[in-house]
């Protein structure tokens, strides 16, 4: 076995844990995302039915604009944040191998 190989497969062995997700990070992150997730769902319900209480006529108007304006916030930055995840697997498609 030539020299090289064996110091590339040791450096190879050495950097699989540093690829490994750490458990206590994973957890963390994935209540972030949920909590995100259950936010951003609370905030189009409580437009919805800001819509539907004007539709009927019981709801104040400015009650109605100010829950528009928080979905139209929320509904762009989800948009932003699958834009830059999209953005990043293509980046990780394009490197080499």
């Amino acid at each position: 076995m030539d020299v090289r190989s064996l110091f590339a497969a040791q450096k190879y062995a050495a950097s699989m844990p540093a690829m490994e997700p750490k458990p206590e990070i994973v957890p963390q992150v994935e209540k972030q995302f949920a909590d995100f997730a259950n936010e951003f769902s609370n905030t189009l319900k409580q437009a919805e039915g800001a819509a539907n209480s004007a539709m009927v006529g019981s709801a104040d108007p400015h009650a109605l604009v100010e829950a528009l304006a928080q979905s139209e916030l929320a509904v762009e930055t989800v948009v932003a944040v699958r834009d830059k995840v999209v953005e990043a697997y293509q980046e990780i498609l394009r490197m080499p191998v």
